[in-house]
């Protein structure tokens, strides 16, 4: 059932959205969630499909937010809202409404969507393409317990990435992160088997690729090993291999279907890996709402680590740091040794304070000899400590 209104209000669409429950005759509510997405006039539909197909696993309200500013001063002045209500048929199990956001309306979104959100219940918000710099600051995005980015839509992938590092916050998340989660279960699954440590890795994978950069950045934060990105004709990513003292483990997909597993001593077995669709990416998005800390470690670890030596470069530091100790701890031991000159220096000192106190009675003879005793005294022990110190 759908319901056009033109020119509308955020109450109007309450009362719509009742009026199509009672009258498809589902009155009781049993969404989940929201999910917002907030997208344009050339992407809604293909969000849409996906949301829709998302919301048969999990019930949710979808509101679509189609932002449309105009382009003249004239259209820019204007603010309206118009709303499309759709309820059962081909949006799965929940409820679907699309708002379109003209004039500057477009710019308060937030305004138009509170009212909307089922009381007491998850908020997602979803950016198929064109999301903000840091979306938990965003006025949307506020309003959230997860966001969900693709960078995988943006011209440069991996700028971006480094971009969702620098401005993440818990709740982020990433459909290129997504993407990676049966490889990350396979190869998990892989290294749980016994076998020899992991020296290196490779990933392959087409160019401009976020998956692949993420699933690379994950390896490298877990093994601490360098780990290389390779070029690859595609589709998306091809194959993982890593580097061991008995041979290589290697997860190789060629037809971006089905996947061979290769590790040493065990017979080569397939593995599917059937690249999904975006409504299953955003349908396992939702079975999770707490925050991902397995993608905030992977993707903070940093794009310009790929490729370096970290375990090798841990181990310098690690040397460096114990023969930093190994120097101080030297010191420490000399310390003691340099006791007997600084006692000899403080014994000069006193027999000079006492000659000082003779000479004041007129004996500067006595005062002058003692302190040229002291000295060969200080001498003689500075000589000594150097002589154990050498040793």
């Amino acid at each position: 059932m759908n319901i056009d209104l033109t020119d509308t209000t955020s109450s109007q669409i309450n009362s719509a959205l009742v009026q199509a429950r009672r009258a498809a005759g589902i009155p009781a509510v049993g969404m989940v969630l929201t999910l917002v997405i907030v997208t344009d006039e050339g992407n809604h539909y293909d969000a849409l499909k996906a949301a829709s197909e998302a919301s048969k696993e999990h019930p949710s309200r979808i509101l679509v937010v189609i932002k449309r500013p105009g382009r003249s001063p004239r259209d820019r002045r204007v603010a309206r809202l118009d709303a499309e209500v759709r309820i059962a048929g081909d949006v799965g199990t929940g409820e679907t409404v699309l708002l379109r956001l003209y004039g500057e309306l477009a710019g308060h979104a937030e305004s138009v969507v509170l009212p909307l959100l089922l009381p007491d219940a998850p908020v997602v918000v979803w950016w198929p393409e064109d999301a903000p710099e840091h979306p938990s600051e965003d006025l949307l995005g506020q309003l959230a317990t997860r966001r969900i980015t693709d960078a995988q839509a943006t011209e440069d992938p991996v700028d971006t990435l480094g971009l969702r590092a620098r401005t993440y916050t818990p709740g982020d998340t990433d459909l290129a992160w997504t993407r990676i989660t049966p490889w990350r279960s396979v190869l998990a699954a892989a290294l749980d088997q016994k076998h020899s440590a992991i020296t290196s890795a490779v990933v392959e994978g087409e160019a401009y690729n976020p998956s692949s950069e993420l699933l690379a950045l994950w390896l490298a934060e877990r093994l601490r090993v360098p780990v290389q990105r390779q070029v690859s004709d595609g589709p998306g990513l091809t194959a993982v291999r890593l580097e061991t003292a008995d041979g290589e483990i290697c997860l190789d997909r060629a037809n971006g279907s089905l996947a061979e597993l290769a590790m040493p001593g065990q017979p080569d077995r397939h593995v599917a890996l059937q690249r999904r669709e975006k409504s299953e990416l955003i349908a396992e998005e939702l079975r999770r709402l707490d925050p991902d800390e397995t993608y905030a470690s992977a993707v903070r670890y940093g794009v310009s680590r790929l490729g370096k030596d970290v375990l090798g470069a841990e181990r310098a530091t690690a040397r460096a740091g114990s023969g930093g100790d190994n120097r101080s701890g030297g010191a420490r031991k000399a310390a003691p040794s340099k006791a007997p000159a600084e006692t000899a220096e403080k014994s000069a000192d006193k027999a000079a304070d006492k000659s000082a106190g003779k000479s004041d009675s007129g004996d500067s003879t006595g005062a002058k000899a003692a302190r040229r005793t002291a000295d060969k005294t200080a001498d003689k022990a500075g000589d000594r400590t150097a002589g154990k110190a050498a040793s």
